[in-house]
């Protein structure tokens, strides 16, 4: 289905009967990234999944957007469907997004996988020490630009223009200050070897937070489809 949002066309499901469910996916993912989690509670729930603008069959930003616009479409969007205080669920770029939405926008309960929330300043390899230092001499910053798509994040690589510019503004945001501001029941679940988002910004997370819960299982960024069965089990008793 589709729903004009901030003048975009804007594809979702929605599906099963019950309280809101919405479930939003990580950068560069669709729909079907989460679908596998909705379809197990959607006897119960009614399930709502988006492919967020700029992936899957949603349309592209016109301009760069921030976290900021995100979270403005998002909102909309929710209106229009006439969903009250869902449960938010999101992995890794829709954690990030349901951080700043749960801020200040009523929910039931908020779920986070692998959701990097902190920015903890990291030693930089050389090659992107020398891409930021090309890009501050004069005449070079095109150059610095082109660079990037030899030595950028996978992310930005597969990224078109518009993408590449809204990609580096959402991930440099330190989205701590609305971390603290969310005073439902949070539940944090980690992969162990998550290399995209460590446990120690899990663990920081779980600090700052009013009432959030940590809980760490073996596997990656996508740890929660890797231990599918075991994270439905987890969720069964946190709704």
């Amino acid at each position: 289905m589709k729903i004009n949002v901030k003048d975009l066309e804007v594809n979702y499901i929605q599906y099963g009967e019950g309280k809101d469910i919405v479930l939003l996916h990580g950068w560069g993912q669709n729909i079907e990234m989460m679908r596998p989690l909705g379809d197990c509670f959607s006897d119960r729930f009614r399930i709502t999944i988006l492919d967020l603008p700029g992936f899957g069959e949603s349309e592209e930003p016109k301009e760069k957007w921030r976290i900021e616009e995100y979270n403005e479409m998002l909102e909309s969007f929710i209106k229009k469907l006439d969903i009250k205080k869902p449960i938010v669920i999101g992995h890794s770029f829709g954690g990030r997004l349901a951080i700043r939405y749960c801020a200040d926008h009523p929910i039931e309960k908020l779920v986070l996988f692998g959701s990097p929330c902190i920015r903890i300043q990291e030693d930089l390899p050389i090659t992107v020490k020398v891409l930021k230092s090309l890009k501050k001499l004069p005449g070079l910053n095109s150059l610095g630009e082109y660079m990037k798509q030899y030595i950028g994040s996978r992310d930005y690589k597969a990224a078109s223009p518009i993408m590449r510019q809204t990609l580096v503004e959402v991930v440099n945001e330190d989205l701590t200050k609305y971390a603290r501001e969310i005073e439902e029941p949070t539940l944090l679940i980690w992969g162990e070897n998550d290399t995209e988002a460590p446990v120690k910004e899990a663990k920081e997370l779980e600090k700052i937070m009013v009432d959030a819960a940590l809980i760490l299982l073996p596997g990656s960024h996508y740890a929660y489809l890797e231990n599918l069965g075991r994270v439905v089990s987890i969720l069964d008793s946190f709704f």
